[in-house]
């Protein structure tokens, strides 16, 4: 067996991966990253940019009609499957095979194991080689579907949202088994590329938002002919001999050609060497440095971590990740105080999403449910975003909402959600605004550009009483 030594030994080259190695590169160190799929990972290939280059096409027309004077227009699901290959890099990593070599990473293809203090097992195609980390392991091995255990669903061959968004055909009936972003998501998608979609969930769409947010989903997809049902509890599963297959509920059943099971994910850890490390929930317990606590050389990150299951939040501990390592490699002074350059704070407060369902759906920190279960002393203001003059410019019959949640000790904003088109690019400055802790009473200074959808900032403080 060959023994190669390195500084930075780092198992999973998904994006956040390629981060936590880049950073360590970048700090002066040398790293090796270990893969034994494609170079790029769930969101490059089978997630965030596939199932985007998807929905983007039924959001752009849907756009484009609800203005008077644009008349016409279709989609075309060949091109758009096209359009998502291309997308997806028609899953061939050189590209980013080439990125890795440009960053000064090197790469070793295989499945790796951690097999004793800083050491890990590469089994690839020609046998086995060991690499010899100086100073951290990294685990960035993302997560993948979960199959709740319902007689007869694992041997009928369900596709998870891998198979949904590297499909190449269209499925006349389809059925989804979710009611969370992933699911909302899969049946927008396939409404839009033409099949009949039935939604199965057992209990409210996105139930981890904000409630308006699921019901605003919920109605658009209804009014487009997904049938909808929040009460689904699936008994049985059986793929027919004509390829079909039959979902069985106490109360009926539902059929469809096939069935994407969206019922949440877990995190990659199995067969890596840590199950010793587990806890209770399965999951590496890691400090705001995303190093596991108790070791002094192993740490995890995105996915892995189950902090966040979001990609740009695991760049993001990825980048923490990788300065930390090199700065303690180098024995520099580590900044792991809250908000500090080497510690993920953010996971706890500010995590940003947009789920791009018709309308959109984005929000940032915490719900109101969530701050009050954090004992906080909130306030929740309200606000039609259709009362913005902005709106009315995109579209002639805009509907949304937002909803804020504001410390009242603290004055400052917790949460934001919107529900609207195109709210997804407005996330952002929530974003800063929970990050930066900044007053309201001086977020009534940034004026808003008009007419802008953004003016909606104005109006929200308004009804604050500012």
């Amino acid at each position: 067996m060959t023994v190669r030594e390195t500084d930075v030994v780092v198992i999973g080259a998904g994006p956040v991966g390629e981060n936590v190695a880049d950073r360590a590169v970048r700090g002066g160190l040398e790293a090796v990253i270990v893969e034994s799929e494609l170079v790029g990972g769930e969101c490059s290939y089978w997630a965030c940019m596939p199932s985007k280059a998807l929905l983007r096409p039924g959001a752009a027309l849907r756009a484009a009609q609800a203005v008077a004077g644009v008349t016409g227009g279709s989609l075309e699901p060949e091109a758009i499957l096209r359009r998502r290959d291309g997308f997806a890099a028609n899953w061939d990593d050189s590209g980013q095979v080439r990125w890795l070599e440009s960053a000064g990473i090197a790469l070793v293809r295989g499945r790796g194991r951690v097999a004793g203090e800083r050491r890990v097992i590469v089994a690839g195609e020609d046998g086995e080689s060991e690499l010899v980390a100086r100073h951290a392991v990294v685990i960035a091995t993302g997560s993948e579907a979960r199959l709740p255990g319902i007689p007869g669903l694992r041997e009928a061959k369900p596709w998870t949202s891998r198979e949904a968004t590297s499909a190449q055909t269209i499925p006349p009936r389809l059925a989804v088994l979710g009611g969370g972003v992933v699911a909302v998501e899969v049946a927008t998608m396939f409404a839009d590329l033409g099949s009949e979609v039935t939604l199965l969930s057992r209990s409210p769409l996105l139930r981890s938002l904000e409630p308006f947010a699921g019901e605003a989903v919920r109605d658009a997809l209804r009014s487009r002919g997904v049938t909808v049902r929040e009460d689904a509890s699936p008994t049985e599963v059986t793929r027919q001999d004509d390829g079909s297959v039959v979902i069985r509920f106490a109360d009926g059943s539902v059929s469809a050609d096939e069935i994407v099971v969206a019922a949440g994910r877990r995190a990659r850890l199995h067969d890596l060497g840590v199950d010793e490390l587990l806890g209770d929930k399965g999951l590496l317990d890691v400090d705001d440095t995303l190093r596991v606590r108790g070791s002094d050389w192993l740490y995890a990150v995105g996915d892995a971590a189950g902090r966040v299951l979001l990609t740009h939040q695991g760049k993001y501990e990825a980048r923490a990740a990788g300065d930390v390592i090199a700065a303690r490699a180098k024995g520099e002074e580590v900044d792991d105080a809250p908000w500090g350059r080497h510690v993920a704070t953010a996971d706890h407060a500010a995590v940003p999403q947009v789920v791009f369902t018709d309308p959109e759906v984005a929000s940032a920190g915490l719900t109101a449910a969530q701050a009050e279960e954090r004992g906080l002393r909130v306030r929740v203001v309200d606000y039609d975003l259709a009362n913005v003059a902005g709106a009315g410019l995109v579209a002639d019959d805009y509907a949304g909402r937002a909803r804020a949640v504001v410390d009242e000790d603290r004055g400052v904003l917790l949460g934001l959600t919107l529900v609207g088109p195109g709210v997804g690019e407005q996330i952002h400055a929530a974003t800063i605004a929970i990050a930066g802790e900044v007053p309201l009473a001086r977020l009534w200074h940034a004026v808003p550009s008009y007419p802008t959808l953004s003016e909606f900032w104005l109006r929200l403080l308004e009804a604050y009483g500012l």
